[in-house]
């Protein structure tokens, strides 16, 4: 199958669904499913827009992180929720294999094809965030997450930033904030598998204020961080041309465990 772009847009955290076989699980939690702990409100529709503007292959779950949290590493304690973590563990491990592992596999497979017809994937994983979390007020409207040692990604979180500056300078857009960009997730894996001359992976973060605020806030802060990214990668995409479909050893580097403790 071919990759359109060398882009590939990921959402971990897209819908609060429950399996019908899991939901005994859920009885009384409706509130908190609906709260921010059972998913990233706005992220899908964000990861849309993007995979749309940019041609890019989209990976998505709209299974409650209160099920399993898709960008969890396996062995991490909020792998699985309060609501699950008590169950039998046949139950557990069949969770993982039924809906984790194909999600990962599917995110490492966009991001190979990407690598061989392109020479390089900008990952791009789409999440929101709360605007308070135990009482402390989230200062930022975008966080742009990354890992400071790799050149590629901290270049382009740079430009990114600038040129939303540029063109939206109202909006408050923090590096590494409000988490750190090298901490468990599905791109801190992707960039153990990858080499930073092929990988490149960023968790964008929209505080999720936006989404009550005024009816056009929401539909022009996605235009303007498409918009801006597409600035921010236009050298890199220059770059980062090679011939289509190299051997797949030259790309990749020695692949971890699928969902190993990191």
């Amino acid at each position: 199958m071919d990759a359109p772009s060398p882009f590939v847009v990921t959402c971990e955290h897209g819908g609060n669904r429950i399996p019908s076989a899991y939901r005994r699980h859920f009885e009384d939690r409706a509130a908190l499913l609906d709260s921010h702990r059972g998913f990233d409100a706005g992220a899908l529709v964000m990861a849309k827009a993007l995979s749309r503007a940019l041609a890019a292959p989209l990976v998505a779950s709209t299974t409650s992180r209160l099920l399993v949290d898709l960008n969890r590493s396996i062995g991490h304690p909020r792998l699985h929720s309060e609501a699950t973590r008590k169950a039998d563990a046949a139950v557990r491990a069949r969770i993982v294999e039924r809906h984790y592992r194909p999600y990962r596999d599917k995110v490492d497979r966009a991001i190979e094809r990407a690598i061989a017809q392109h020479g390089r994937a900008i990952h791009i994983s789409s999440h929101s965030f709360t605007p308070v979390l135990d009482d402390v007020v989230r200062k930022a409207d975008v966080g742009l997450l990354y890992d400071p040692c790799r050149a590629g990604e901290r270049e382009l979180c740079a430009r990114w930033k600038a040129s939303l500056a540029g063109l939206a300078p109202q909006l408050r857009v923090r590096l590494n904030y409000p988490y750190a960009g090298k901490g468990d997730g599905v791109t801190r894996l992707m960039r153990k598998r990858y080499p930073p001359r092929t990988y490149i992976g960023v968790e964008l973060e929209v505080n999720q204020s936006v989404l009550v605020a005024e009816a056009s806030a929401w539909p022009a802060l996605r235009a303007v961080l498409i918009e801006s990214l597409r600035d921010a990668t236009r050298s890199l995409l220059v770059a980062g041309r090679r011939p289509r479909t190299p051997p797949a050893h030259a790309s990749r580097a020695p692949r971890a465990p699928a969902g190993g403790h990191d």
